[in-house]
């Protein structure tokens, strides 16, 4: 009875270090995306998962997302902002990369 109990409770302690190992996250400069990779500092300025300025990343952002939902903004083909969907808009993608170089003088990364 004792072997099963201490078997049982190893398993909760393998499982619980498992469950509780931090994820890595993409959606942040900080946290591992491609720009803090590859050495460009955006202060978190910029969505490299989407290339398009976090403060207005429909995708990142569940609130600005509802709000472009609500407004009409939404590429139901591809899940994303209508305005941000660069597969059936790709002059607004060429719209953002003009405001990354604008902004900092650089290309952006490539979307992951």
């Amino acid at each position: 009875m004792l072997v099963r109990v201490s078997v049982v409770f190893g398993l909760m302690l393998v499982v619980g270090f498992v469950g509780c190992a931090p994820k890595a996250s993409t959606t942040s400069v900080s946290s591992g995306s491609t720009a803090a990779k590859s050495g460009e500092d955006h202060s978190g300025w910029w969505c490299s998962e989407h290339g398009v300025p976090e403060e207005v990343c429909g995708l990142c952002d569940s609130k600005v997302g509802a709000e472009m939902k609500k407004k009409g903004d939404w590429c139901k083909k591809h899940d994303c902002p209508d305005s941000q969907c660069f597969v059936c808009h790709p002059e607004n993608e060429a719209k953002f990369i003009a405001l990354h170089e604008a902004k900092l003088g650089t290309k952006p990364p490539k979307r992951e």
